[in-house]
């Protein structure tokens, strides 16, 4: 039920934010505040033109990992705080030549990072680690490795 909710979440705020999370079609199989996976699968809107994994798909899925886990802890807190990924660095090791899934095992680092967004000015950048895999072809080996620095600040009234 859990997943399902998480799931469900994930795809209003996709199609009514940014469509194009919800044309890659990802979806939630762990979320928590130590880890998140999701996968996206390979179809013809994610395949390129080898059969693998497009480069865009892959992009969209390393953002999600970290986003997701920002986006439903900023809703919760009831707080405006804008978030944004500041830089992205990317490591292609193999052809994603099925689903994949990505993992950002720094979770409790989203969550920090939010919690002192609450009560801050100041904008607060962190940068985290994920990585995919395609557990058709192996459970542990994998395909890609990403860096992205996740950047938010809390929305302030100015003064008149």
């Amino acid at each position: 039920m859990k997943n399902f909710k998480e799931n469900l979440f994930l795809t209003l705020y996709a199609w009514s934010k940014i469509p194009l999370i919800g044309f890659v079609g990802p979806k939630v199989i762990e979320a928590n505040n130590q880890r998140t996976v999701l996968k996206v699968p390979l179809n013809f809107r994610t395949k390129n033109h080898l059969g693998a994994m497009y480069f865009g798909a892959l992009a969209v899925g390393s953002e999600l990992s970290i986003a997701m886990l920002a986006v439903k802890l900023i809703q919760e807190s009831g707080e405006k705080i804008d978030f944004l990924f500041k830089d992205y660095k990317a490591n292609f090791l193999k052809r994603a030549e099925g689903d994949v899934h990505f993992i950002c095992d720094e979770a409790q680092v989203v969550v920090d990072q939010i919690n002192e967004a609450k009560t801050s000015e100041e904008r607060i950048n962190r940068t985290m680690k994920a990585y995919a895999i395609c557990p058709k072809v192996s459970q542990t080996e994998r395909v890609a490795e990403f860096e992205l620095t996740l950047s938010v600040k809390r929305r302030v009234k100015k003064k008149s």
